[in-house]
């Protein structure tokens, strides 16, 4: 049972000279006192759901991976794991400010991180580029786990009892200079100037109403041992689908994702892993398709509804669909049903077109939800790659590149620390009463680092109700 939490206590004088003013402010600030110490300890938090037991979870699925070194270590290795993870939690902007808390803040790494021996950037560097990244993959299955254990994860399921998983591709490195050989290349033709790149096919389950995601392990998008050929976002999404079965071979998913998905091959592998799918498609890239609805549009084969806005009187939802239609000319056998969306602003005249396909037979009745998830698609892009990007991990900064995994190890302990903050905002009251009061990502995070490196803490709850329970004391007069 967690112990009620207690701010210092406050000894005050009071003489009967005093003005009554002065009398009026003390018993104005013990009242600010009771107050936060009231507020701090009416929130209760979840056992396996917060950010200690998080770590803790973190910290054990280290301790699970082999050591490739050999001989006598200074360094264990579940320390320098779990180092490289605090860079992201504390959202340290490069390795040299997280070498400078380990100098002057150890004592939290410590008690809060669980570390024994804290490396030195180089020296993590150094122990990080010889781990497996494959190593890493379980740890996100132990924290899903814990969402599916506490009932959270049911919340998120959107239609016919399946959940929205959004895929899509990113880059994190690139380099005229700098590479190694898992870098991918790519030439300018005008110059012949070389581009080394690395890319992440990046998976999250998302719910059109939730801003929180739930990331799964990403696959590394670049060149495999013995391939001297580039990796592409195709054959990464085929080692996903084997991974994804495997480590959830009974979860129901929906995959969503953008219109380059849309071709024979990947709905093949789909089909064959036993997921359901919304897959974006446009009058360009699939001409063969829309000429057909098109066709069967003029003869009255298609159905064409209008729904006006519940919230808004002013914008209709307007549909077309389709069931059973083919693909595309040279995979015909492969039928897919279409919808096709337009949403009309009546006041501001501004309209909207998107179009997907999918294996759920589409009806006027299930047409909105389809749509509403083929829209959430940007949740990848904005609650994922942005976030990552724009509110503090600093996603494509160059925290290593090493010789052979140091920076596909780092993404991974990068999404990790994303995957724990996102179960904190999604299930954490603390965390959440923490982000409101702070308004935004970047100014929690700053107060954060503030406190880890202004005091000492026992706990991330003791750093969190501390930070809560603060009372600002104006001492004018």
């Amino acid at each position: 049972m967690t112990t009620p939490w207690k701010p210092a206590r406050l000894f005050v004088r009071i003489s009967t000279t005093y003005k009554e003013s002065q009398m009026s402010y003390l018993k104005s600030l013990m009242k600010q006192v009771q107050q936060a110490t009231d507020r701090v300890n009416k929130i209760k938090l979840r056992k396996h759901l917060n950010a200690d037991a998080l770590f803790s979870t973190m910290r054990k699925g280290f301790d699970k991976i082999n050591d490739h070194r050999k001989g006598t270590t200074e360094i264990p290795l579940t320390d320098a794991l779990m180092s490289g993870f605090a860079v992201f939690s504390l959202k340290d902007p490069s390795l040299l400010a997280f070498d400078e808390r380990r100098h002057k803040a150890p004592l939290n790494l410590k008690t809060i991180y669980g570390m024994g021996k804290i490396p030195c950037d180089t020296s993590m560097r150094t122990i990080l580029d010889g781990v497996d990244p494959n190593d890493l993959r379980p740890l996100f299955k132990d924290a899903f786990r814990q969402l599916q254990r506490g009932k959270v994860l049911e919340q998120m399921v959107y239609m016919e009892g399946c959940y929205l998983l959004n895929l899509d591709g990113t880059g994190y490195f690139s380099s005229h200079v700098r590479h190694n050989p898992s870098c991918m290349e790519k030439v300018r033709r005008s110059t012949g100037e070389v581009t080394y790149y690395l890319q992440m096919l990046g998976a999250a389950i998302v719910h059109p109403d939730y801003k929180e995601v739930i990331p799964l392990c990403p696959e590394m998008i670049m060149r495999q041992d013995g391939d001297n050929k580039n990796d592409c976002e195709r054959n990464a999404a085929k080692r996903f689908l084997a991974h994804l079965r495997r480590e959830h071979p009974h979860l129901p998913l929906i995959i969503n994702e953008d219109a380059l998905s849309s071709n024979a091959p990947h709905i093949h592998d789909l089909e064959e892993n036993g997921v359901h799918y919304i897959l974006g498609v446009k009058p360009k890239g699939h001409k063969f398709l829309f000429h057909n609805v098109d066709m069967a549009s003029e003869a009255g084969e298609t159905a064409e509804f209008v729904i006006v806005d519940k919230g808004n009187s002013d914008i209709k939802h307007c549909f077309r669909i389709m069931n059973d239609v083919p693909l595309n000319e040279s995979n015909q056998d492969v039928r897919v049903n279409f919808i096709e969306y337009r949403e009309e602003n009546t006041a501001s005249g501004k309209i909207k077109r998107f179009s997907w396909v999918t294996d759920f037979e589409i009806t006027p009745e299930n047409a909105m939800k389809i749509m509403r998830a083929g829209r959430a698609r940007w949740k990848i892009e904005n609650e994922t790659f942005n976030t990552l990007k724009n509110q503090g991990y600093n996603f494509g900064h160059n925290y290593g590149l090493g010789k052979k995994n140091l920076s596909v190890v780092f993404v991974m302990l990068m999404m990790l620390a994303f995957l724990v903050d996102q179960i904190q905002q999604l299930c954490c009251p603390l965390f959440n009463a923490l982000w409101k009061d702070w308004k935004t990502k970047r100014s929690l995070w700053e107060k954060i680092r503030f406190w880890f490196h202004g005091f000492i803490y026992e706990s991330m709850e003791h750093m969190y109700r501390s930070i809560l329970g603060w009372v600002t004391i104006d001492l004018r007069e």
